[in-house]
């Protein structure tokens, strides 16, 4: 199938904002929550979705998660610790998350090391979901062939079976969060002529440093 536009062709002026070292806050973190609110104010499609790329086997690979939770500590999100994504932070635990807002021409890159939440921060998120959500964390083996969609359906129906008079639903041993710890951000801002403002933050000996780079 042919494309009925020319890719190359499409292209956007970037001219909403600008950033500088002067205007930013200190804090990396929070200068994310700041740019975060302003998402949700604006009504952002998805504001709190993110491309989460892990590195497995020496291969990469990037899929599209939901933050959770952000804090002084670091990124949360959760998934099936059994997936593809988990298996490859059991054996490298360090990761890079993407956020991407075009409704405010900005792009926020966060890089660091990855560990598992605690047990109760895991519980408490995972009854915090409706009962479907959570019965579909029983019924997904999450990045695993099936032979067809009957099969998950299948598992849904047995594990709606299983649970149909618990009052909670236990959230089971493979599924939880993760917190990403993050040593480099990035906060990218559109500009026109392609000119735009990077401003990164670097933990060097303990402290944040603030850096420009060229677009």
């Amino acid at each position: 199938m042919a494309l009925t536009h020319n890719i190359a062709d499409i292209r956007i002026n970037y001219t909403k904002q600008a950033l500088t070292e002067a205007s930013v806050l200190q804090d990396p973190v929070q200068q994310f929550q700041v740019w975060l609110q302003e998402a949700l104010e604006s009504e952002v499609h998805e504001p709190t979705a993110l491309v989460l790329s892990t590195v497995g086997g020496g291969k990469p690979s990037a899929r599209v998660v939901l933050l959770k939770g952000v804090d002084e500590q670091g990124f949360i999100f959760f998934t099936n610790y059994e997936s593809r994504k988990g298996h490859d932070l059991a054996e490298n635990p360090y990761a890079s998350l993407t956020f991407f807002w075009p409704e405010l021409e900005r792009q926020v890159r966060v890089e660091g090391k990855v560990e598992k939440v605690a047990p109760a921060l895991s519980d408490s998120y995972f009854h915090s979901r409706p009962k479907g959500s959570q019965i579909g964390a029983w019924a997904s083996p999450q990045s695993r062939v099936i032979e067809a969609r009957e099969v998950l359906e299948q598992r849904e129906q047995q594990y709606s079976s299983q649970f149909a008079r618990e009052e909670q639903v236990p959230r089971p041993a493979h599924w939880g969060g993760y917190r990403l710890l993050p040593h480099y951000l990035e906060f990218w801002q559109g500009r026109p002529s392609r000119l735009h403002d990077r401003i990164v933050y670097e933990r060097e000996g303990g402290n944040w440093q603030v850096k420009r780079l060229a677009p």
